[in-house]
């Protein structure tokens, strides 16, 4: 092995002019498809296509319509939705809704289909026709009716008046990416010129078209942000840890090209960008570094021992060479594992992430020299002691060898008590609050929610088993019922029913007789009146949402507000106990609607992550077996690259206590990362034992001295880079980056403590 070693550092020197031109070439061309980059705005990307609840949710959307929405919140600041100035405002709004690129429905109080009965004639008509040139007493009556029509309260308008709203139903092209902007960009618009028009009225724009249009916003916002400031930090660690220009720039280089390479190569796949897939290029900013700082501790520390130049990069070459190629196989397996998530943003982040590293390796291994020989390098005069190299790392190792049993056992006791915390935790998530407040569509949708309706949905549709057979009283009083029990349930803020408009139009021709606000006796009847009711309709305000061609079925909407994951998948199952239990069977259906399927993919991805995580554990044991030629030290390093995940998940759930889609990845992002520091800990170990016949004791001070101090700069470096993904104002990201920090800072702690107390308890036989 160091025979083959020194052969590829030596050719590698020899050629370096020749492979440094080849890099900058397959820079040039793998950065070029970064023209091709795109955003996908659909926040329906991070569904697969094998999703079941979204295969359900496009069934029930193809046989009535999708719900993609603008909502238009609207609080007069007097409080009263009822005045002759508001109503004509919200009047005009209403109208000016229909202008919004691709809108083809609008709902709002001031046209909602108001039904009364004139003699044998069905009379239906706006609620508030004329509002400038209403009555005081017309007023009142019209406050009375919407106060009372429960197809409105907490959806329209609140219980109280005080709050009102419009909600515009979209249908763009086939193409998201473009009508999302093009839309939100035409509503924020409208919404500010209303505001201007009407300082008396506060204006709050939400709804899932803008939801899709955030998406995109966060993963420019991190992009634009987050980068810039990684590469600060990054220059401020290697600049303090280095002290070199020579090695700032030359570490700036070579993770600039990874960032380039990586993002480049996924223009020319065709991978989309999203919310869950743009922190990439920070990622491979920040996993780049570790490669170049090892290199170059190595030639400095070789420079500090009297060494010329040339040889020290010859030498750095071949001691870190196998460590620095097990340490980014490592770390690409870690990350290709993302490919069994359920969510493909996070199979495009792995992919991304993997491409970089895997640059990463080589531009380190075959530019970084080139560069180091070229540029000049100044090392301050040191000991030529070995051991007096870093003298932090020295006295640490001095305490572990001479405290090995205590160390082991305290640390062996802090990883039970962490891992422990791991049963405190709950599969539990809440989609809205994905995004921080700094966002405008977070503080609109809380204040929707606050005074007006719910923003999680779950629809079912409710077959009656046969064409026409919506109109039987048998199906439509199981329908009732259902309505009556779901309507009691806690969070349930409105449910969207047509038993509500059957009861009406029978209210309507019996005389509005309040009695008979009942579901019709007959069969006829029911048919009869429904056709009546649609035949009178305007244009765009069929049914065609709510019944499907044949009337067979029929949509069944609950809304809710403040409601996690695990309350929606729980609230899904009573619903089903009560179909099952209640209705015929051909009624009984699964919850859909996407709600429901963000409530449960956070499941669904750590089941598949977790088995992932396992296959990529034997994979990379197996090669560290292999790697380091000893069964014995493969098994032993398995504590220090496992324990860190679990540890930092245990103190999760010891101060949050909830797991959502952010964290469901974990485990596979940071399982190749933390292998990085215990591959070059038992890297040096081992070659302390075989090439300088070391006994243990000598062999961890070895390690500490030539690997301690780039163990130390590359942490601190995946800490900061991690740590800036927390200050992302899109919650998964942030959270990602902090439990990432947190898993790569034990797992530093692991392996200066644990580990090399762990060596020295078990690693008494002689190495050959």
């Amino acid at each position: 092995m160091k025979k083959l070693e020194v052969s590829i550092a030596h050719w590698i020197i020899k050629y370096r002019w020749w492979l440094m031109s080849a890099c900058l070439v397959i820079v040039a061309v793998s950065g070029s498809g970064m023209r091709y980059l795109t955003f996908n705005n659909d926040l329906r990307a991070f569904f697969s296509e094998e999703n079941p609840q979204l295969q359900a949710l496009e069934a029930l959307e193809n046989t009535y319509n999708k719900i993609d929405n603008v909502f238009f919140t609207v609080a007069p600041k007097n409080g009263n939705v009822f005045t002759r100035e508001t109503l004509a405002a919200l009047a005009e709004l209403t109208e000016a809704a229909w202008l919004i690129p691709y809108s083809s429905r609008v709902d709002s109080i001031t046209n909602f289909q108001h039904t009364r009965a004139e003699y044998d004639e069905l009379i239906v008509e706006d609620l508030i026709p004329d509002a400038l040139h209403m009555s005081a007493a017309e007023i009142r009556r019209v406050q009375d009716m919407a106060l009372s029509d429960p197809r409105l309260i907490n959806q329209r308008i609140s219980p109280s008046g005080h709050v009102t709203g419009i909600n515009v139903n979209i249908l763009p092209p086939d193409s998201l990416n473009e009508a999302v902007p093009e839309v939100a960009a035409y509503v924020r618009k409208m919404a500010d010129e209303f505001r201007q028009k009407y300082p008396q009225i506060n204006i709050y724009v939400t709804g899932a078209l803008m939801f899709d249009n955030a998406f995109s916003e966060a993963t420019r916002d991190d992009m634009k942000s987050l980068i810039p400031l990684m590469l600060l930090v990054l220059v401020a660690i290697i600049g303090i840890a280095l002290r070199s220009y020579t090695g700032t720039i030359a570490t700036l280089i070579i993770i600039l090209m990874s960032m380039v390479t990586g993002m480049g190569l996924a223009g020319w796949l065709g991978i989309a960008l999203t919310t869950g897939s743009g922190i990439a290029p920070t990622i491979i900013l920040t996993l780049a570094v570790a490669d170049s700082v090892h290199i170059m501790a190595s030639v400095y520390q070789q420079m500090s021992l009297g060494k010329k130049k040339l040889e020290a990069v010859s030498e750095s070459l071949r001691i870190n060479l196998q460590p620095v190629f097990l340490t980014s196989i490592t770390t690409t397996i870690g990350f290709l594992t993302m490919n069994f998530s359920d969510a493909p943003p996070f199979r495009d982040l792995g992919n991304i992430v993997a491409m970089g590293v895997v640059a990463a390796f080589f531009y380190s291994i075959l530019f970084l020299p080139s560069i180091l020989l070229i540029l000049p390098i100044k090392v301050r005069n040191t000991t030529v002691s070995g051991k007096e190299f870093c003298h932090s790392c020295n006295r640490l190792a001095d305490f572990i060898i001479s405290r090995r049993a205590p160390v082991f056992w305290i640390m062996s006791l802090i990883i039970a008590v962490l891992v422990s915390g791991m049963v405190r935790l709950e599969l539990n998530d809440n989609f809205l609050k994905y995004f921080s407040r700094k966002y405008e569509i977070r503080r609109a949708t809380d204040f929707m929610q606050e005074n007006l309706r719910g923003w999680d949905i779950i629809e079912y549709s409710l077959d009656s088993g046969e064409p026409g057979g919506i109109h039987q009283p048998e199906y439509l009083s199981i329908v009732e019922e259902f309505t009556q029990w779901y309507r009691k349930q806690p969070n349930v803020t409105f449910v969207s029913t047509i038993t509500d408009t059957f009861k009406i139009l029978n209210q309507n021709m019996h005389g509005d007789d309040p009695n008979f606000y009942t579901i019709p006796d007959s069969r006829e009847l029911a048919a009869q009146y429904l056709l009546l009711y649609e035949l009178s309709l305007p244009f765009g305000r069929d049914l065609n949402n709510r019944i499907n061609v044949d009337k067979s079925a029929t949509r069944f909407i609950v809304f809710l507000k403040n409601t996690t994951a695990r309350d929606q998948r729980a609230m899904d199952a009573r619903a089903r106990e009560w179909l099952k239990n209640n209705g015929p069977p051909h009624m009984f259906t699964y919850g859909s609607g996407l709600s429901i399927i963000w409530a449960h993919i956070s499941k669904r991805n750590i089941e598949s992550m977790l088995g992932a995580s396992f296959g990529a554990l034997i994979i990379i044991s197996a090669l560290l077996i292999l790697a380091l030629r000893s069964f014995r030290l493969g098994i032993i390093s398995l504590i220090p690259n496992l324990a860190p995940a679990f540890m930092a998940f245990g103190i999760w759930g010891m101060l949050i206590g909830q797991v959502g889609l952010a964290l469901s990845v974990i485990v596979s992002l940071t399982l190749g990362i933390v292998v990085d520091d215990t591959i070059h800990f038992l890297s040096k170990y081992l070659r302390a034992r075989r090439e300088e016949n070391m006994d243990p004791v000598h062999a961890v001070r070895y390690a500490f001295n030539t690997v301690g101090t780039a163990m130390w700069v590359t942490t601190v470096a995946l800490v900061a880079g991690f740590s800036v993904l927390t200050i992302s104002g899109y919650n998964v990201n942030a959270q990602m980056g902090l439990l990432s920090a947190v898993t790569i800072s034990l797992a530093l702690l692991l392996d200066f403590f644990f580990l090399p107390a762990l060596l020295l308890m078990m690693d008494r036989k002689a190495i050959k």
